[in-house]
């Protein structure tokens, strides 16, 4: 309803030729091509795999360290290269802005849609690390596109806010990549929220991607439905993230073309 009246609607042939064009251009005139798409998790992989698994042994039950992290590593890759490319949409577009009438808000949105490509393909990886190590796929797989809809909305409302104040405060893309790195270390990703003091664990959760990473391990590793308090508070955050960042995108938008 929201996106009728605003006319987004009206522009999907633009929304999708922005993200086709963001596919193909991100590897243009690169060697290896979409290539990097699957080296760079797997390098990440690798290097995280060999330091908690014979330096720092982190416990993972049943399940191979490997398989463990990559599940929370494919999205939160995506996560993050989604955010970045948002952040510098709308800077990135500034012809567009500037010289012709379209809801502003397809711009952070078409940079986070070219993103679900390398999505798919770093989770076929995961899907093959599970084969291999005999890691089992339970039924309860069917809710991973749920989970993935509440980080859309957590990834799209966060981009909303990042990519408007970009406009006005152009320190924000530099400094994306520190907060970016800091927010991985305080999510479970390289390691187990069973590590986590219990007294602490009750802030630790405040991280919404903390309950959104446990829900993806909980149904693909572990054949549990993720229906416990730190996803729903994570769900709640994500869709109060949305609506907010949407107010805020739509309010700061009518200044941008005078910006740029």
């Amino acid at each position: 309803m929201i996106l009728e009246k605003y006319k987004i609607f009206k522009y999907k042939d633009l929304f999708w030729q922005l993200t086709l064009r963001d596919i193909r251009a991100k590897y243009k005139q690169s060697i290896l091509g979409y290539s990097w798409v699957i080296l760079v998790p797997l390098i990440n992989l690798t290097v995280l795999s060999i330091v908690f698994t014979f330096v720092f042994k982190v416990p993972t039950g049943p399940v191979p360290y490997p398989v463990y992290l990559f599940t929370a590593l494919v999205p939160w890759l995506f996560m993050s290269n989604a955010i970045v490319a948002a952040t510098g949409s709308v800077l990135a577009n500034a012809s567009l802005v500037t010289k012709i009438y379209l809801p502003r808000e397809i711009l952070p949105l078409s940079a986070i849609a070219s993103k679900l490509v390398d999505l798919f393909l770093t989770a076929l990886i995961l899907g093959f690390f599970m084969l291999v190590y005999g890691v089992p796929f339970h039924a309860t797989i069917l809710f991973v596109p749920f989970i993935l809809l509440t980080q859309l909305m957590l990834i799209t409302g966060v981009s909303f806010i990042l990519s408007a104040s970009n406009v006005f405060y152009r320190d924000i893309e530099h400094a994306i990549g520190v907060i970016l790195g800091v927010w991985m270390y305080l999510t479970p990703v390289v390691y187990s929220p069973d590590l986590i003091p219990a007294n602490l664990k009750i802030f630790f959760y405040l991280n919404p991607m903390s309950g959104i990473i446990d829900a993806y391990r909980a149904t693909i590793l572990y054949g549990v439905i993720p229906i416990w308090p730190a996803f729903l508070y994570s769900c709640l955050f994500s869709i109060t993230i949305f609506i907010v960042g949407l107010i805020y995108f739509r309010k700061n938008s009518k200044y941008f073309a005078e910006v740029i």
